[in-house]
This record gives C-alpha cells, sequence and structure tokens, in this order.
C-alpha cells in the first residue's frame, strides 16, 4: 500500500492492484475539490472514520457512555421544563388574576430566552468551547428556578422564564451539536436524547400537577432547582470546562475537520439557506409540541369538562413523545427517514382532527397520547438529515443555531395561542395546531434531499 501527499495535508492510498492511471485520476479529483475549497459533507467524513472507533479501549468506551449519559441529562431537564407549564398554567392565571394574553408573557419572556440564547451560541461556543457554555446554561437554570420558587410579583416571576430559555437554548445547543459529532451510530444516541427529553417532560407533569393543587404552587420550582443543580454538577464532574475537540479525544474520536475558508463560521452559517428551512421547521415543530403538552391542558378542562387531574394528560402526550423517538426507529429506518417524515404529519393532522371534532373526553386522551408517539421521531429526524447535509465543520454551530433558534417555537406558539385565546377562546386551540402542522409539513419539503457543495 502507498500512500502519496497532497495540497491541504489530505493523503491519497494506492491500491498494488490498481492501475497507476486511474490512481491518478481519482488523485486529480480529490486534489481539485480540495484546491477549490470544497467539502465533504460530515456524513462522508463520519463514514470515513468510523474505523477509528473500532480502535476505542475499554476506558474510552466507558467514558464515551458517561458522557453521552450526561449529555441526556441536560435534555432531561430541558424536557422536565417544558412539560412543567401546562399543568401550573390555570393555578398560575388564578393566583396572580391574569387572562389568557397576559398569563402568555411568560411565553414571550421564555422565546426572548432562547433567542438571545441561540445569537449568544454562535459567538460564545467558538470563544468559550462546549463545557464552558453548556455549564453557564445550566448555571442560568438554576438562577432562574431560585427566582420563580418564591413566587414573587408577576414581572419578576416572567424574568425568571427569560433567564431560563437563555440558559436552555445554550444546553440544547450543545447537547445536540456534540451528539450530532459522535461517529458511532449517531442516529440511535440522536433518537434517545431525545428520547430522553420525552422523559422528563412526562415526568414534570406528575409532579406539576400535584402542585398545582396545594397552597404553594410554586415549590414544585424547588423540584426543578435541584434537577438543574444535579445536572451542573454532573456536567463539570464529566466534561471539566473542556472544548469538545478535547472531549471527544477522550473516548477516542478524532476531532472535527475544520473548514478552509478564510470567513467566520458565522457568516458561512446564516449563508445557508437549508440551515433557515430547518430552523424554522424546528421552531413550528417545538411550538407545536410545547403548544399540545401546555395549553391542551386547559383546552380539556374548559372544553371538554375535565377536572384538576387533566394535567395527567401532559404526561400521556409527552409520554407517547419519548416512545415514538426510541420505538419507531426501525420504521425510520425501514421507510427512509425523509419520507417517513410526511407519513407521520400526515397521520398526526387526523389524530388532531380527532381532538378537535369527537366531543370525548377520553377519545381526546387517547389521541393526544397518540400524536406524541407520532410527532416524536421528527425531532432527531431533523438533525440526522442536518449531518447529512451540511459539511463537516458547520455541523455543530448550525445544529446549535437550529436547536436554539427553534427552541423559541416551545415560547412563540403558546404565546400566540394565548393571545388568540383571548378573543376566540380556548376552542381555537385545534383549528391553530392543524394549521401549524400542515405548515411544519410544507417547510420539511422545501428542505434539500441532499449535500450540497459548500465553501
Amino acid at each position: 500500500m502507498q500512500t502519496t501527499t497532497i495540497s491541504e495535508g489530505h493523503t491519497v492510498s494506492h491500491h498494488p492492484t490498481i492501475g497507476p492511471q486511474h490512481d491518478l485520476k481519482e488523485s486529480d479529483k480529490h486534489n481539485e475539490r480540495v484546491e477549490m475549497g470544497v467539502g465533504l459533507s460530515a456524513s462522508d467524513s463520519r463514514a470515513a472514520s468510523v474505523s477509528d472507533m473500532k480502535a476505542q479501549t475499554k476506558r474510552q468506551r466507558l467514558r464515551a457512555r458517561v458522557q453521552f449519559a450526561t449529555v441526556c441529562g441536560s435534555m432531561y431537564l430541558a424536557g422536565w421544563n417544558d412539560g412543567t407549564t401546562g399543568p401550573l398554567l390555570p393555578r398560575i392565571q388564578e393566583v396572580y388574576g391574569l387572562n389568557f394574553t397576559v398569563v402568555s408573557l411568560i411565553f414571550v419572556f421564555a422565546c426572548v430566552g432562547f433567542l438571545s440564547g441561540a445569537f449568544a451560541n454562535l459567538y460564545l461556543n467558538g470563544r468559550f468551547g462546549f463545557g464552558k457554555v453548556i455549564v453557564l446554561g445550566s448555571a442560568c437554570q438554576v438562577i432562574a428556578y431560585a427566582i420563580e420558587a418564591g413566587a414573587l410579583p408577576f414581572p419578576a416571576f416572567v424574568l425568571g422564564y427569560a433567564i431560563n430559555g437563555f440558559g436552555m437554548a445554550l444546553q440544547d445547543a450543545q447537547s445536540n451539536g456534540y451528539v450530532a459529532c459522535l461517529k458511532d451510530n449517531p442516529e440511535m444516541k440522536m433518537g434517545i436524547l431525545h428520547a430522553v427529553y420525552g422523559a422528563g417532560a412526562l415526568s414534570s407533569p406528575l409532579v406539576a400537577t400535584q402542585f398545582a393543587q396545594l397552597p404553594h404552587w410554586s415549590f414544585h420550582y424547588l423540584c426543578s432547582l435541584g434537577v438543574a443543580f444535579i445536572n451542573i454538577v454532573s456536567l463539570i464532574a464529566v466534561f471539566g470546562l473542556k472544548t469538545q475537540d478535547e472531549c471527544l479525544a477522550q473516548i477516542g474520536q478524532p476531532a472535527v475537520e475544520k473548514g478552509t475558508s478564510e470567513k467566520s463560521q458565522f457568516s458561512q452559517i446564516l449563508r445557508l439557506r437549508e440551515v433557515h428551512l430547518l430552523a424554522f421547521f424546528i421552531l413550528i415543530y417545538v411550538g407545536v409540541e410545547v403548544t399540545m403538552g401546555g395549553w391542551m391542558v386547559t383546552y380539556i378542562i374548559d372544553v371538554r369538562g375535565g377536572g384538576p387531574s387533566s394535567g395527567y394528560i401532559s404526561s400521556g402526550f409527552f409520554g407517547g413523545l419519548m416512545i415514538g423517538r426510541v420505538g419507531l426507529l426501525w420504521v425510520n429506518k425501514k421507510v427512509g427517514e425523509r419520507r417517513v417524515l410526511f407519513i407521520y404529519a400526515i397521520l398526526a393532522i387526523g389524530l388532531q382532527l380527532v381532538v378537535w371534532l369527537v366531543p370525548s373526553l377520553i377519545g381526546a386522551g387517547v389521541a393526544i397520547s397518540l400524536i406524541g408517539v407520532i410527532l416524536g421521531p421528527m425531532y432527531p429526524i431533523a438533525m440526522n438529515h442536518t449531518v447529512r447535509i451540511l459539511p463537516e465543520w458547520l455541523v455543530t454551530g448550525s445544529i446549535g443555531w437550529i436547536a436554539g433558534f427553534g427552541q423559541a417555537g416551545s415560547a412563540l406558539l403558546p404565546f400566540l395561542t394565548g393571545a388568540i385565546a383571548s378573543g376566540a377562546g380556548i376552542k381555537s386551540l385545534q383549528p391553530f395546531l392543524v394549521s401549524m402542522m400542515a405548515f411544519m409539513t410544507v417547510l420539511w419539503a422545501l428542505v434539500p434531499r441532499t449535500a450540497r457543495r459548500t465553501e
């Protein structure tokens, strides 16, 4: 086996059984691509380096599992946070004496936090690196829950949601970016990562529904504070404020390929049309997901005559979400991730019409849980597709932007729901959700199928 060095430090291997003319042609093609500044997609690079992961030591494999479990802890906290608001929303309205529009300021302030966190992540990631940024995000959540637990006057209470949103955006961006760069079975790990989010969103309504019926309802945020504290300690202990490349080196994985363009990563990411399409897709998806888990409780109580325990319907939805993200992995692989998402979207719209048009409390509860199962795989599918169509050196930053920007949907769409409900009543929730699901499907159709050459 001979090796020939070409420009930009790349090498081309020549097998002795292959003719010299063929070798030169292949070398010329590769050399031409390198000189043009054209990069391989992240999926191409991953396929080339998967053999490196087979050489992991036992200690490195153990460390890889611990690192993955730790970022899953961050996503559990994100799910816990998103599942909390729905069961507490009627109680917050009652305690502060608010209408739908004013109570929806919770979501406005959270949206401001998410968007500012998404923009800040693009700068902070390059400046300080993975370890410091994800710990900063967790620290913001600790501060936010300490504010919210005191049931302070409403302006201070919603300020806590802004700080929380900023921290969640940083953690969401870093966790997704980190898992997207893993070479060992990343599709399954992305599904598990977001299934853990579903586990957090499943468990928090079980607790929040109990606190919503107690005099000290805001003490639920002390539980959230405890989860956030465990999360920040775990992040510091496992990652030690190191950069992503340093953490990957600890598990025997080579550093992510670097781009050769002189343009800043920020500029390159914001120039990509597919990044913006995916960001808006995730924004609408997350908005639908959190609106379902949040306002649906109010809808069931006011329109379907549900009792104080209706908050458990939120747990049913997020439980379905968790099951779908792992249980449907084989379906995604069998049908194809891009195609299967269209099938899931059509089924979700059909089940949403059942909730809207069939006046049955039990039927609505079952349909909502099934919608959770079907919506579940969509987020990890979008993240996996991002890895396939973007150059490797832009994957972490792009997924960070998509996840952080998309997280704003968890605040924007619930706010719009509250604003519309103030005039048209909470019964307007169902047509709004159906229209957003349809819009989300259109956005997915516009996302490119394959990678394009990027400078």
